[in-house]
Parts: C-alpha cells; sequence; structure tokens
C-alpha cells in the first residue's frame, strides 16, 4: 500500500512536468509571483499602520541593530549607519529651528554624489518635509522652472555650483526660497553656510511628533524626469511608491551582506531608489562615486569587494568598449540591476566579465507598474504572466506613428496588438496602481492619461514607450513613440536599426534619428556614428551590412561621423539637436555621407549633392 510521503511526491513531480509542459518557465513565474505577493504585502502592511512604517522606520532600525556598520563608502572615507543617523538628527534640527522649515515643505538639493545627499534625505524625513532632487547638470531656466514647480522653499547646494546659484539668485530671492550652502564658507553673497550649525546642533533622536502628519499617501520624494528635451517634470513619489521601489533590490535577491556600487547620479531613481533606497531597507553597504569612470569601474568593484552593481543606458557598452585584460574576470560582483542594456552588449558583457545575474527592470518613475527580467532573457526588459496578469492591468496597443496617437476602432476604443506586434504600452490607473502625476502643472499630468481606452471613463498611464511582447511573455523595449519615424509608408524603430548596426568593428556607438527631406513623405534614417579608436569610416561595409540585414526602408540614408555622442546625465542618446541639424553640410561641420546605391557605398555628401537632394532632383 502506498504511503502519504510516496503519494505527495508522486503529485508535487506530477505537477511540476505539467507546469514544464505548460511552460518552461512555469515554476519561475510562480515563484516570482508570490514573491511579488509577499513583497507587496509587507508594503502594505507597513504603510497602513498608523503611524505608517516608512523607509525612515527601516533605516532606523538597522541605526539600532548595527550602528557600527559602514553604510556609505566614499573614496577613503567611510559613514556607518550611526554617523548617517546623528548628522541627519543635526540637518533636521537646522532647518526646522533655524530655517523655519515646516512639515510638508520642500527643499531642493542641487548636489552631487556626496555623502551628503543620504543625511539630508534622511533629515527631511524625520521632520516630514519633502525633498526635491534637481539634476545638477541644469541651468538658468530649467533650474529655475524645476523649483518654481516643485514650489521649494529652500534650495541646498555647495561651493560647487558658484556660478550657476549666481546666474539664478536674484530670481530666487524674488520667489522667497532661501539658499544655503552645505560648507564652512560660502563663496556666494546672499547664500548662507549652514555646515557650522548642523555640527554644533544636538544629534539627539528626532521626535516623531516632527513628523506626526505623514500618511502612506504623503509626498516623499520629487525626482525629475531627465528626459531628452523641453523643461524637467517633477514626477511625485509618496511614502508608499518609495517604500515598494526600495524593496525591489530585495525581492530580487540582494541582502545586508551585499555591497552596492553607486555611481548613477542620486537624482536618478534607479541610484536613489534601488541603490540607496534597497540598502537602507536591508541593511546593506553602498559604495558612492562621484561619477562615472571606465577607467576606475572594475578597481573600485574590486578594492569594495563589490557584489552588485546598478546600470542605466549605455554604461555597459562603454565597459566592453575598452581593452581588454586578464582581470577582467577578477571581481566578486554577482548582480546587475538596470535597465536600457541593448542585447549585444548584454552577450558581450557577459561573455567577457563572467556568469554575472543580469535583472534588466522596466518601469518609468512616475509610472504606475513594473516589469522585471528574472530569467536572464537577453534583451527582454521583463517577463509577465497569466498570474503576474491577474495583478497588474495592462495593454500593448496599436499606435499611429504619423498622427503621433493610438489608433481607434468606430467605437473610440483602442485596439490591442496581437503578440509580436510593436505598440504603445498602458498601464491601468486603478486604486491598487495609482498615478500621482507631476507637481507644478496639472495639464502635463493630464497628458499622461489616455481615457476611454476599452470602455468609456476608464484611464490608463501613457507610458510614451513602445514595446512588443512575444509569444512566451517576455516584454522587449523597441523605441519612444517621438523618437520612431515614418518612411516609405514603414514605422522605423530607431532602437532596433542602432542595434543592427553596432555590431560593425568600426563602430563605438551609432545613434539613429529621422530627418526630414524636401519633397519626401515623413522622415528618413540618419546615424550619428563615434568611431572606435584607430578605426576609420568604411562606407562599403556599412553599406553592405545594412543591405543584409535591414529592410530597404529601415536603411539609413545619411551618416554624420562624431567625436563623441551627446548624452543626458543618464546616459541616454540625445536626439533632438541631431534632428533639428538634420544632414545639411552648410550647418554641420562633422563628416557627412549619403547612400549611393549606384556605387554601393556610402559616399561624402557634398554642398553640391545636398542641393541635389534639397531641389528634389536626387530620388531616395
Amino acid at each position: 500500500m502506498l504511503d502519504v510521503n510516496t503519494v505527495v511526491s508522486g503529485i508535487l513531480i506530477l505537477l511540476y512536468h505539467l507546469g514544464k509542459f505548460y511552460s518552461p518557465y512555469f515554476w519561475q513565474d510562480v515563484v516570482s509571483f508570490f514573491r511579488i505577493l509577499q513583497t507587496g504585502y509587507k508594503c502594505h502592511r507597513c504603510v497602513s499602520r498608523k503611524p505608517p512604517i516608512t523607509l525612515l522606520d527601516f533605516f532606523l532600525a538597522k541605526v539600532q541593530k548595527h550602528p557600527e556598520k559602514p553604510l556609505v563608502l566614499f573614496g577613503d572615507e567611510s559613514y556607518s549607519y550611526r554617523d548617517i543617523d546623528r548628522r541627519s538628527s543635526q540637518l533636521a534640527r537646522v532647518l526646522r529651528d533655524h530655517v523655519g522649515l515646516k512639515e510638508g515643505e520642500t527643499v531642493a538639493v542641487f548636489l552631487k554624489n556626496v555623502p551628503a545627499y543620504l543625511w539630508v534625505w534622511m533629515g527631511l524625513e524625520k521632520i516630514g518635509s519633502v525633498m526635491a532632487c534637481i539634476n545638477y547638470n541644469i541651468r538658468a531656466k530649467s533650474l529655475l522652472h524645476a523649483l518654481s514647480s516643485c514650489k521649494a522653499k529652500v534650495l541646498l547646494t555647495t561651493p560647487d555650483f558658484k556660478a550657476a546659484i549666481e546666474d539664478v539668485l536674484p530670481a530666487l530671492k524674488n520667489e522667497g526660497v532661501q539658499v544655503f550652502c552645505l560648507s564652512e564658507d560660502s563663496p556666494t553673497e546672499g547664500v548662507e553656510a549652514l555646515l557650522g550649525q548642523i555640527q554644533s546642533s544636538s544629534a539627539e533622536p528626532v521626535p516623531i511628533s516632527f513628523r506626526a502628519n505623514v500618511t502612506a499617501e504623503s509626498t516623499s520624494l520629487y525626482i525629475f524626469t531627465s528626459g531628452t528635451t523641453g523643461l524637467p517634470k517633477a514626477a511625485i513619489l509618496s511614502q508608499r511608491k518609495m517604500l515598494i521601489a526600495s524593496n525591489l533590490s530585495g525581492h530580487l535577491g540582494a541582502g545586508p551582506k551585499d555591497i552596492v556600487y553607486i555611481l548613477l547620479p542620486l537624482y536618478h531613481s534607479v541610484a536613489l531608489l534601488v541603490g540607496v533606497g534597497g540598502c537602507l531597507e536591508a541593511g546593506s553597504t553602498f559604495v558612492l562615486k562621484p561619477k562615472f569612470s571606465v577607467s576606475e569601474f572594475w578597481n573600485d568593484c574590486r578594492r569594495y569587494r563589490v557584489s552588485l552593481i546598478l546600470y542605466v543606458g549605455e554604461m555597459m557598452r562603454y565597459l566592453c568598449n575598452v581593452e581588454k585584460t586578464d582581470s577582467d574576470r577578477d571581481h566578486c560582483v554577482r548582480m546587475a540591476i538596470g535597465n536600457g542594456m541593448r542585447a549585444e552588449v548584454w552577450k558581450k558583457f557577459l561573455h567577457r566579465f563572467g556568469p554575472i545575474q543580469i535583472y534588466e527592470i522596466y518601469g518609468a518613475t512616475e509610472g504606475n507598474i513594473g516589469f522585471f527580467n528574472t530569467t536572464g532573457k537577453v534583451g527582454a526588459v521583463g517577463r509577465s504572466h497569466f498570474l503576474y496578469k491577474k495583478l497588474a492591468k495592462y495593454e500593448i496597443i496599436k499606435y499611429d506613428v504619423e498622427k503621433d496617437e493610438p489608433v481607434r476602432d468606430k467605437n473610440g476604443h483602442c485596439i490591442p496588438v496581437t503578440p509580436g506586434e510593436t505598440g504603445l504600452f498602458v498601464s491601468k490607473i486603478t486604486g491598487l496602481a495609482p498615478f500621482y502625476g507631476y507637481a507644478g502643472d496639472r495639464q502635463k499630468s493630464e497628458k499622461k492619461i489616455l481615457r476611454d481606452v476599452f470602455t468609456k471613463g476608464d484611464c490608463y498611464f501613457n507610458s510614451g514607450d513602445l514595446l512588443m511582447e512575444d509569444q512566451e511573455g517576455f516584454l522587449y523595449f523597441k523605441d519612444r513613440v517621438g523618437d520612431t519615424f515614418r518612411w516609405k509608408g514603414e514605422n522605423v524603430a530607431t532602437t532596433e536599426v542602432e542595434n543592427t548596426l553596432a555590431p560593425l568593428r568600426f563602430i563605438q556607438e551609432v545613434n539613429v534619428y529621422g530627418v526630414p527631406v524636401p519633397g519626401h513623405e515623413g522622415k528618413t534614417g540618419m546615424a550619428a556614428i563615434c568611431l572606435k579608436k584607430g578605426h576609420s569610416f568604411d562606407g562599403q561595409k556599412l553599406y553592405a551590412h545594412a543591405k543584409d540585414f535591414l529592410p530597404a526602408y529601415a536603411i539609413p540614408r545619411f551618416v554624420r561621423i562624431q567625436d563623441t555622442l551627446e548624452i543626458t546625465g543618464t546616459f541616454k542618446q540625445i536626439k533632438s539637436q541631431l534632428v533639428k541639424e538634420g544632414f545639411d553640410p552648410a550647418v554641420i561641420s562633422d563628416p557627412l555621407f549619403f547612400l549611393d546605391d549606384s556605387e554601393e557605398c556610402y559616399m561624402p555628401l557634398t554642398p553640391q549633392i545636398f542641393s541635389t537632394i534639397a531641389g528634389r532632383k536626387l530620388k531616395l
């Protein structure tokens, strides 16, 4: 007679094989789903309490648990959990008692990657104030706009930004914004140095009554969309959303023993929330770098015994482009979390630097749902499955690139794409998945909301991203809606063309965009190329490669050779200025080439040839 253990074992084996038959990722999906539920329940339970348990409370618990454990490693300096706690309490008292900051008011931080960023953040949390993370690369009009949109009462900065501050100081004074320098002396008249007062202030714990009105939905942070065009928008992050984002690295397997390498700017959500927030939640240590350095990256990883790195955009490509060394695999890195890694870079990175677990994630700072790729599927930004779809209400819908709007049927409703088809990613706005919008301009928030998508009255967050979901549920980023262009009646996704051209031996980086051509509908493709050191442009090889691997309508008609490709502070390529300059040799001093089918080569674009094209005498 069969015993119970045998029966249970048989059932489990049967379920295992049925799951594998249903999908090779079945059990991974089940485990991932229950971990999502576990993380979600934990966060919900914390913020539902009165008062809510916030990220600050997790940090304070770690201070009690291991006060002397290093939290921040910065060059040769080390700051323990106790150090950051005490300094943040000092700042909190100075801002409240000396500056007069009230609970709920906003302080803008205009800082580089320095340890002060962390104690300012925790200090503001202790008095229930909001931190606005200002991109330190912006100046003048953009800086004033950012401060105005979040209604900042105070601006904290350092002497590094003397010129930028003095440029806008009269306007800030008129608006009543107080400006302080986190230094012992201020280089600017009218800007008070605050560090001396902070150092002499009490470091005792700050009373909870200072943040008595904080709730789960209270605004904690403003993180500005970096974007590549227009003025920055202040995305609103509530205490609830901040706690959920800070749990992401732990959800993916990071723990208290990890040492996290943070070189992305702290005004970016991956660095601040996934990186620093993840360390505060888990009780781990992070290495803070002022900026990304290709030459120092792996030496730092070895020096600090880094186990987890954060990445974004083109960062990983830069690491793959440096000369190989015998020590490429001599490191302790086991995990990498980030977004924007292209498939060909992903493969090169793993082949060269070893079996590091890559967790590509997808989600906008202001978005209401996200995805992560836990399977290691190269190129996928995330994975969905039947269980996740029960929680996350999203769709990929048909999109008209020319009209720059979703396609709707005769009833005015949007049309879902089929698996394998590219479309606009939208996510339903619900009580469990709210969209908090942007501070300062309701119209900007409204532009991100699609209404009456499938039924009258429903609302969806418009990601502005073109995605594709394959038959297995893997999601792939294809393009931004403003970057995709239409030529010869076909949609051209710039990222796909870039991925196709990038493997050529002489190409270091490539940025593809569409440019208007007189006498032609839509835009034609143009590629800005940065050449590898010691290589020259080969028009014949590029022509042959493009013809072999791209459809005719997607082949760039023009090429521009640049010494460097312009990127944002978070390593996103900038296309807007390139589009504006077009392909006119009278405007552009860089070498220009055009696709010449008669020569089967990209030939130099002279003023005479440009005139022929502009005069509609040369057919493209």
